[in-house]
């Protein structure tokens, strides 16, 4: 890398950041971005600025939104006894993508997993409770991944919904077992959701 010029390795360097991003991708992603149109580093900067601007969570499920609350949220006609709970909202939406589901989301912002120095103070739990407490919920489906932390999360939530009078299930078949649920197909997606099943907390 020292052979590129400060400003190009400053560049790849933030680029490196970013998820998934190693430094071969950052350095092909700079490479494109200087070698390009000016405008395109304009309009990326501007979108960036703005994006982090004007994108907060939603106050009720803590999906992205520009306003108070989501569009989901918002939806008039969406079965607001029915709540599915996501990791992240790329989970949500591959979930919307299938466009079977019709109830509303909450998203976690992360999984259980103290051994990385995650608990339940790190996701937005103590939120989805009192957003159950407050009723007319029949069903919270648990839709976080199929790993580790995924199921781990999924029967931490188990145990905390089993004595609020709802059903609490999860999704079934279909998921393989160490599966990010952001990669899973549409049909896969589809017969996991209908044929989802009880969690049981024991």
């Amino acid at each position: 890398m020292n052979a590129y010029p400060d400003s190009m390795q400053k560049l790849i360097r933030e680029l490196s950041k970013l998820p998934s991003i190693g430094e071969k991708s950052a350095i092909r992603l700079a490479y494109h971005l200087v070698n390009n149109d000016s405008k395109l580093c304009i309009t990326l900067a501007d979108a960036l600025r703005q994006a982090k601007e004007s994108v907060r969570f939603c106050s009720e499920c803590f999906h992205l939104t520009e306003n108070k609350k989501c569009r989901i949220c918002e939806d008039s006609s969406r079965d607001r006894s029915l709540i599915c709970v996501v990791e992240k909202p790329a989970d949500l939406i591959s979930i919307e993508r299938v466009g079977e589901y019709r109830g509303l989301y909450h998203v976690l912002h992360g999984l259980w997993a103290p051994l990385k120095g995650k608990g339940a103070e790190s996701m937005k739990i103590d939120e989805l409770i009192e957003r159950v407490k407050r009723g007319g919920i029949r069903e919270v489906i648990i839709a976080t991944g199929a790993t580790v932390e995924g199921d781990a999360t999924a029967l931490y939530l188990a145990r905390l919904l089993e004595k609020m009078d709802i059903v609490v299930t999860r999704p079934a078949q279909g998921l393989p077992k160490g599966g990010e649920l952001e990669y899973a197909d549409d049909v896969t997606l589809s017969r996991a959701f209908a044929a989802r099943r009880a969690i049981a907390s024991q």
